[in-house]
């Protein structure tokens, strides 16, 4: 549909954000006037704790409201990005911010030339406690702070950074026509529908329509995607990083070694991980795979339909055990407060996300389909980003409230354990039981294995980089057809077009992302085990995880919480759970 035929009330309200864009026009206007004064406190940081309280008062002041009108414009355009007033709106606020970020670049480098011990002491003020866990991140970076000169070169460049990740967005989200099949328009949104369609007919139709318009533009793809990670290797090098993946994780405190050893550990769970795909062979009747089944359920003939209003229901249920103030604010914002955008229309993001900020609402966006089971799961999904953040926000000062993607991935996973967990126990058979074990192993796949075979993809195509490989189309394809071989197993059959599936993950565009989800999803099989067989005790230690913002670096959170990142034990225990959940399918189906 058109996104002026959505109904007001499945789609999200972002007045707490902006009443009008009449009226974000004037705030805009106001906030480019706060910007022109970011030069006022050059030079003078070091002169007296009053100097400092008041320059850190401003890049408070003018972060927040940045924050509040660039998450509008933000959220606009991702709900139709063809509608020229949100393009426009949106590159204002990129054009502003840029221009703000140019002329405080001294900032930085001036606060962290102030003697340690002169900060320290001042910290130690009560004014200063706001700013006390943001300042102490900040002199971390140190070593990888640049003179003021180069941080300006480098600010001079912020425009441009990220244009390949916004022009394969614009390619993949509006210009990609993807054709008809039986009447019906095959989208980003649809496609999850027609590929577990039980005519294969249709499947290997829906399959090679898709990556027909990827073969169509994959020069192109190819060359944004070199870009890409030839800007991380820029930024990585500037700044003194040995590697990207160093610099991708050193805001979090993230050891290299907890992604090399995550790749490593799903390595070791490949045997049991190619018996997954060989047991839904032998569910579907086939002697192999073709790519476009292994997205099948393990499972048919059981109704998956749900209206967007009885998901909310059944997740309502689910989150129980996380208490009472949990699930109440959930179900609200996911119905009479507005926080979901929640079906597709042309202009419109694939996919889905939750967008927090301190100002409004922690807002979601999905494209819910009623008759794919995963839209339920993924609904309650971004819920866990949005309390995360409705916790956050409600426990920490601004300066500190925003906690990393690395932690995020755990309070969204630990939902659809939850989801998972009640699913199964309200089953009253077996062939319920075996549907909800089903999905649940088809959903580790995705996001433990798949997630950290992208992870790893990601790494080989940086690391040739590095080595000043050319990174070309058949590079990129030859690697990912390497991968695919060797994490789907001697079951699968490929096509000729299976490796451009490299070409279109648009989470590629945020270098050394996707391990989150790997990583994620191993702490909350363990955290949410803690949950459900625990008690107080255990819920309030994960409340008090999701209430911890940015104020803890991610690894001494979750420690605190009960799981271990640092040691390889936790992806373990999920492939091992993984494991046992097979066996349980293979014994309720009578399979060998």
């Amino acid at each position: 549909m058109e996104r002026n035929e959505q109904k007001t009330e499945n789609t999200w309200d972002l007045s707490a954000l902006s009443p009008s864009g009449d009226a974000w026009d004037k705030d805009m206007r106001k906030l480019s006037k706060a910007f022109s004064k970011a030069g006022d406190f050059k030079g003078k940081l070091a002169e007296s704790s009053d100097s400092l309280y008041q320059a850190l008062c401003y890049y408070r002041d003018v972060s927040l409201e940045a924050e509040r009108l660039g998450n509008w414009a933000f959220l606009m355009y991702e709900t139709d990005g063809t509608d020229s007033s949100n393009m426009k709106r949106a590159g204002i606020y990129q054009a502003e911010a840029a221009a703000f970020t140019e002329e405080f670049s001294y900032f930085t480098p001036e606060l962290l030339s102030i003697d340690e011990a002169m900060i320290s002491t001042w910290m130690k003020e009560k004014r200063f406690a706001e700013f006390r866990i943001w300042l102490k991140k900040t002199m971390r970076e140190k070593d990888h702070v640049l003179s003021e000169k180069e941080e300006r070169i480098l600010s001079l460049y912020s425009p441009v950074s990220g244009s390949m990740q916004k022009a394969f967005m614009d390619l993949n989200n509006s210009d990609l026509d993807f054709g008809m099949i039986d009447g019906e328009k095959l989208t980003h949104g649809t496609y999850p529908i027609f590929i577990r369609n039980n005519d294969v007919g249709i499947r290997e139709k829906a399959y090679r329509q898709y990556y027909k318009a990827y073969d169509e533009h994959k020069h192109t793809i190819a060359d944004l995607y070199s870009s890409s990670v030839n800007e991380d290797i820029f930024q990585a090098k500037a700044r003194g990083f040995k590697s990207s993946l160093e610099a991708a994780l050193f805001p979090d405190n993230i050891p290299t070694s907890v992604y090399r050893q995550l790749i490593n550990s799903v390595h070791e769970a490949f045997p049991v991980l190619h018996e997954y795909y060989k047991v839904k062979a032998e569910v579907l009747k086939k002697e192999k795979l073709h790519h476009w089944d292994c997205y099948m359920p393990m499972v048919e003939g059981l109704s998956s339909h749900h209206t967007y209003e009885e998901a909310v229901d059944i997740i309502s249920e689910a989150i129980k055990p996380l208490g009472e103030e949990y699930r109440s604010t959930l179900v609200s914002g996911l119905t009479s407060e507005r926080w979901v955008d929640r079906y597709e229309n042309k202009g419109k993001r694939s996919g889905a996300f939750s967008a927090g900020g301190y100002t409004g609402n922690p807002y979601i966006l999905t494209n819910y389909e009623e008759d794919v089971l995963d839209s339920v799961f993924t609904l309650i999904h971004e819920g866990g980003h949005s309390m995360h953040t409705w916790y956050s926000v409600r426990n920490n000062p601004y300066m500190c409230y925003n906690y990393s993607i690395f932690e995020a991935e755990t309070a969204s996973t630990f939902n659809e354990c939850l989801l998972a967990d009640y699913l199964l126990r309200k089953s009253e058979s077996n062939d319920e039981k075996a549907y909800i074990i089903g999905k649940r192993l088809d959903d580790i796949v995705a996001t433990l294995f798949r997630q950290t075979m992208f992870a790893e993809f990601e790494l080989i195509i940086h690391e040739k980089a590095e080595r000043r490989e050319a990174v070309t189309l058949d590079v990129l394809r030859s690697e990912y057809r390497r991968l695919l071989e060797a994490y789907f197993g001697p079951m699968m059959i490929f096509e000729d077009v299976s490796d451009l599936e490299g070409l279109r993950i648009p989470h590629f565009y945020t270098a050394f992302y996707c391990y989150k989800y790997a990583t994620g999803i191993s702490a909350s099989i363990a955290l949410s085990e803690k949950v459900l067989n625990g008690g107080e005790k255990e819920r309030k230690d994960y409340i008090s995880f999701l209430s911890s913002g940015g104020s803890e670096y991610p690894i001494r959170a979750l420690k605190k919480a009960g799981v271990d990142m640092k040691s390889p034990e936790p992806v373990r225990e999920a492939t091992a759970y993984f494991a046992k959940l097979l066996n349980e399918f293979k014994s309720i189906r009578g399979l060998g």
